[in-house]
């Protein structure tokens, strides 16, 4: 499977130019951790096109704003995705970008779109149908993995159920996720360290949701729960465990492990 990945290079002038890479996905943050000179280089050595990948086909994209300084990137797969390694590979980013402002594209390549002044909907596949993944059962082998490809929901202070992330974000799935959750595995806590997640406040009808990765419309699903409150925490998972009153409990974050860890990763 080609892991296809969008860059794009803003000139001080204010002209961009697009490139793509078929197989630049994988890798991509790790990539990134050579800095600006290194990999502008790299960038300039892919062909150019004019072809936006769109919501469904973009696998990770790094836009370099020369004039302004900023750094906007995403990514499917790799540490910057895990919740063990995101704050360490993010904290590299920016020693090695040094005077740079790095910025997280939650919203995909429709944000690099929006960064550039063009429309976001050109890469927009609002046909595409939501794919909602499966629940886990507590004894699921994807929680034998350091980084599971997971994302858990929480209800109240009572009830916690754990999705495989290969597909959709929950939070996509909208009012429909509430009538899937009454037939779904129980897991008594949730102690994988998710990707991603959700917490459901039934009695006053809110929901706080975040991501390591990049999700469609993501700034867009307070449509997708009609009278409901919807809170985006970003990367920000530490909010979810709080408001899970122990029902999400991840493992401790060691931030120089992180930092080693990563570097490896790199060699």
């Amino acid at each position: 499977m080609a892991d296809r990945a969008n860059f794009v290079v803003v000139r001080e002038s204010g002209e961009h130019e697009l490139h793509l890479s078929r197989f630049g996905a994988a890798g991509l943050d790790l990539g990134l951790l050579a800095g600006p000179a290194a990999v502008l280089a790299m960038v300039e050595g892919l062909s150019a096109t004019d072809w936006w990948l769109d919501d469904v086909l973009c696998q990770g994209a790094a836009l370099i704003d020369l004039g302004r300084k900023v750094l906007l990137l995403f990514a499917w797969e790799g540490p910057s995705t895990e919740l063990r390694l995101r704050a360490a590979t993010l904290e590299l980013l920016r020693e090695a970008w040094e005077g740079w402002e790095i910025r997280w594209a939650y919203d995909g390549n429709a944000e690099l779109r929006a960064h550039l002044g063009l429309d976001p909907e050109l890469v927009r596949d609002r046909a595409a149908p939501v794919v909602p993944g499966p629940f886990l059962e507590p004894d699921d082998e994807e929680f034998t993995e350091p980084a599971p490809m997971v994302a858990v929901v929480t209800v109240g202070s009572g009830q916690c159920f754990v999705v495989a992330h290969a597909d959709d974000h929950p939070i996509r799935e909208g009012l429909s996720l509430l009538y899937r959750l009454p037939d779904a595995p129980k897991h008594e806590v949730c102690r994988a360290a998710a990707r991603a997640g959700l917490h459901i406040d039934p009695v006053r009808r809110r929901i706080g949701w975040w991501t390591l990765g990049a999700t469609a419309e993501a700034y867009e699903m307070p449509t997708r729960w009609p009278g409901w409150t919807v809170e985006f925490w970003q990367d920000r998972w530490e909010q979810h465990v709080q408001a899970a009153a122990g029902r999400f409990q991840p493992p401790t974050v060691e931030p120089e492990l992180a930092r080693k860890e990563v570097r490896d990763r790199r060699r």
